[in-house]
């Protein structure tokens, strides 16, 4: 048996998407900026898309920007406010300290050039307050960046409330709903953003396609220029195929009700109080109630995080020691030290992010397998286990 529980990594591609993508890679092959009848059937698959894309998140079609995935979204928000900007003597970014590293990297990149950075500290629970926000944001902000979920805890911040603080000082607001897009009730106007980032292969569309939300009147310059794609937003001759494939997944994703969300719920709540039972010295890293349906991350006590993760791969279960991106690297979690955790926690930290083709029957053998896992790694070890379990 081998068990999926990665989701929030990347996920399956929809049958539906791969039909869609395939039909669009034979059949599809103008360049829809070509006014001949080839080019102008391109064009209108885009525009589709671009439409279902939009509905998923209540926005005009136009407002909408194709990128290469989540990373460049972000990107092109911060980079693109930055240059718009600059020269009204706006020269501050504000962001939370548990951003994804394509926004902490890009506002880091341009610290180095002279910008001056703020990273906003989350409480123990990974939640960003509007106070501690209104404390870091000044009359030069020109950027205010806040995700909507975060990708390794699953806490999702009160973006509603931040992004009026952003406003009051006359900032730009920006969200990476990367990790709630496809999966939560996610709408712009409601949520108060001015750029709002979204990465089609979290929820079930194909690697390499995302989009920028940008709020219409919102002063951005583009970062790749060159032709005039994407209402001179977005040079370079698009991705048909994908895109199509983007928009059907946007279809399914809307298709997937409260039903669907409340079953995946369930299996994660399964999971971790089975966890939390079995293994001692066991504890949730996050809000228990302000996060994402799918997402548990759990501290386990005397245990490296890879090497766990090691073990559970040799038994055909595949999990994270958080974000995908930073797989490879022994250093902790930027998001748990953020969070100001003791080192033995950030160290023992495992995500498991679950998804709509998940079982029953495939928790219940994380369950059976997990708890002798542990209990091997630990023997290797001379250290005392907490005894019972913790929760907070």
């Amino acid at each position: 048996m081998r068990i999926y529980f990665d989701h929030n990594a990347t996920t399956p591609l929809h049958p539906a998407v791969l039909e869609a993508m395939a039909r669009a890679l034979a059949d599809d092959f103008g360049n829809a900026s070509s006014v001949h009848a080839f080019g102008q059937k391109a064009k209108a698959h885009l525009d589709l898309a671009r439409a279902r894309v939009a509905a998923l998140i209540g926005a005009e079609p136009n407002d909408l920007v194709w990128t290469a995935g989540g990373t460049e979204a972000d990107n092109f928000a911060v980079r693109g406010i930055a240059e718009a900007l600059e020269s009204r003597g706006r020269r501050h970014l504000v962001a939370s300290a548990i951003e994804h590293e394509a926004v902490l990297n890009t506002c880091k990149h341009l610290a180095r050039r002279g910008w001056t950075l703020t990273l906003v500290a989350p409480d123990s629970a990974g939640l960003i307050s509007p106070e501690a926000l209104r404390d870091a944001v000044t009359a030069q902000t020109a950027l205010v960046s806040v995700m909507h979920a975060n990708n390794e805890i699953g806490t999702v911040q009160p973006v509603a409330e931040l992004a009026a603080v952003a406003h009051e000082a006359g900032a730009v607001f920006h969200s990476d709903a990367v990790q709630t897009v496809g999966k939560l009730d996610v709408d712009v106007e409601a949520l108060g953003a001015d750029l709002l980032s979204l990465s089609g292969h979290k929820f079930g569309g194909p690697k390499g396609t995302g989009a920028l939300w940008i709020r219409r009147g919102t002063r951005i310059a583009p970062i790749l220029t060159g032709g005039r794609h994407e209402r001179n937003r977005r040079a370079g001759t698009e991705n048909v195929p994908a895109l199509v494939g983007l928009g059907v997944a946007a279809v399914e994703a809307q298709g997937h009700g409260d039903a669907d969300r409340r079953r995946v719920g369930q299996l994660r709540d399964r999971l971790e109080a089975g966890i939390l039972a079995r293994v001692t010295g066991t504890v949730v890293n996050g809000d228990w109630t302000r996060r994402v349906y799918n997402t548990t991350n759990i501290s386990v006590e005397r245990v490296e995080a890879e090497s766990l993760l090691i073990a559970l791969d040799l038994e055909g279960i595949a999990v994270s020691t958080g974000s995908a991106c930073s797989s490879g690297t022994l250093e902790p979690s930027h998001v748990l030290k953020a969070m100001r955790l003791p080192p033995a926690r950030t160290q023992g930290a495992i995500r498991f992010s679950l998804g709509p083709t998940n079982t029953e029957a495939e928790v219940d053998h994380v369950l059976q397998v997990l708890p002798a896992l542990v209990d091997k790694l630990r023997s290797l070890t001379r250290m005392p286990v907490t005894r019972g379990r913790s929760t907070s």
